[in-house]
């Protein structure tokens, strides 16, 4: 906003009243010291070139391409800078018009508000009294009549009036430019607003930064896929009205969008309940980081759905709703998708597939992973191994694990035990046990230690 302001043309017929104001002061100052019969002899020359000049400058404005606008005014005034030089040394450097007429241009490279063209305007006064005194000699006068001081004088104020009336229309449009701008970055952000509810958050922003492009394009990236549906949904559609229906699950989904935005999910799309994320592109913290923010998001979905469920009971749903979740790690194509006119940013390959079979493979409330994403996260979270499932697509059956929860969380319980170790794996919570299977599980035990004490006596 403030580059368009900075960087918004001069009026060109504005330059040319102000200039024709500076320089018939100096036509007029010409006239008298020729009636005066005072300095060079090049009166008529000189009176010419500065009646002419402004015209000449404005016809030259006219032309100059808009690319090469912001170049057009410094040149005029660095020009205009040369003229004044010569013109004192053709007035023998009289001090107080030399003076005015110094303040005349300086005033026009001060409005800009760059040093370095105030600098080049002096530079240029400098060069022009040089060329001054090529043309018509050196002389030092320091005292000019009155009458040409009054001139001078009276010129440099008219010009300061004409320039200071125009400078206010000027700020007058950059306020209004100012306002109009205003307004246009709040239609831009309502519009930003309304799209950002058909695209996911982190592809809006990489859009608007302008880090991704909106051309039909895909890249091969590790991305970690995540799936999820509430189990018995179908089922509830036909047991209450289509209104309640919808309402149930626009709220679900808004409570599982703001979980997956919170730990950085993209979202991909929603097909009825079922709800598609990905994690590792646009932005990626690593495939490791990656998956553990996902199945993160996975254990706060599934908590949350405790919450949801009894707000659920409340609007007279009786049938506990559950979550089910599939997650899966593995190299994707990610990309926009479709044609020039219609784009679908999504991500494709057999990793997807795997996902989504993992999530219909699940049971209620809970987290299936496929075992590339069990072996980034099995340092933080606790997962029991459930098999090997077949999976549609997958010529071989494929191992899968379910998600308990993060270790720093169950090692608080002092119900629960997990160790592993090669060739021995044990996890058990004895709060999830039922009463009748705990003498069974006892005596499992009893056998297994015994069997390890036995062979320790024959190997030694």
């Amino acid at each position: 906003m403030n580059e368009a302001i900075k960087n918004t043309p001069q009026n060109p017929m504005h330059e040319f009243y102000s200039r024709s104001v500076g320089f018939i002061a100096c036509s007029v100052m010409l006239g008298l010291a020729h009636q005066q019969n005072i300095w060079s002899f090049h009166h008529t020359e000189f009176i010419i070139v500065a009646l002419f000049y402004p015209i000449l400058a404005l016809l030259i404005s006219k032309k100059v391409p808009v690319q090469k606008e912001h170049l057009r005014l410094p040149f005029l005034i660095l020009v205009d800078a040369i003229f004044v030089g010569i013109l004192m040394a053709y007035m023998e450097f009289a001090i107080l018009p030399s003076i005015l007429f110094a303040i005349i241009v300086n005033t026009s490279s001060i409005v800009l508000g760059r040093f370095s063209i105030w600098l080049a305007c002096v530079l240029c006064l400098a060069i022009g009294g040089y060329l001054g005194t090529l043309i018509v000699g050196f002389r030092f006068t320091p005292q000019a009549p009155l009458i040409i001081d009054i001139s001078v004088a009276l010129g440099l104020a008219t010009h300061l009036a004409v320039t200071g009336y125009f400078s206010g229309k000027q700020t007058k449009l950059l306020e209004f430019l100012h306002i109009n701008i205003k307004q246009q970055e709040q239609k831009h952000k309502h519009l930003a607003n309304q799209v950002s509810k058909y695209i996911s958050p982190q592809i809006l922003e990489s859009i608007f930064s302008g880090k991704q492009d909106v051309r039909l394009q895909t890249q091969r990236k590790k991305l970690v896929v995540f799936f999820s549906d509430i189990k018995g949904f179908t089922s509830l559609s036909e047991q209450i009205e289509s209104e309640v229906l919808t309402d149930l699950l626009n709220n679900y989904l808004t409570e599982m969008t703001n979980i997956a935005i919170k730990y950085g999910g993209t979202i991909d799309k929603y097909i009825g309940d079922s709800i598609m994320v990905f994690f590792g592109d646009p932005k990626t913290q690593g495939a490791k980081k990656d998956t553990l923010a996902c199945v993160a998001m996975a254990i706060e979905m599934r908590k949350h759905m405790k919450v949801l469920r009894q707000k659920w009971r409340s609007q007279g749903v009786k049938d506990p709703l559950e979550i089910r979740m599939g997650i899966n790690t593995g190299y994707c194509t990610v990309g926009n998708f479709g044609t020039e006119s219609r784009m679908d940013y999504t991500i494709i390959g057999k990793e997807v597939n795997m996902a989504s079979r993992l999530e219909s493979a699940a049971d209620s409330n809970e987290i299936l992973l496929s075992y590339e994403s069990y072996a980034l996260i099995q340092d933080k979270i606790i997962c029991r191994e459930k098999g090997r499932i077949s999976a549609k697509g997958f010529s071989r059956p494929v191992p899968v694990y379910q998600v308990v929860d993060f270790r720093h969380n169950l090692a608080a319980k002092t119900t629960f035990v997990e160790h592993e170790l090669p060739g021995f794996s044990m996890y058990m919570d004895t709060n999830n046990i039922n009463n009748y299977d705990r003498e069974r599980i006892a005596k499992a035990l009893e056998q297994a230690a015994s069997k390890i004490k036995n062979q320790n006596k024959v190997s030694s």
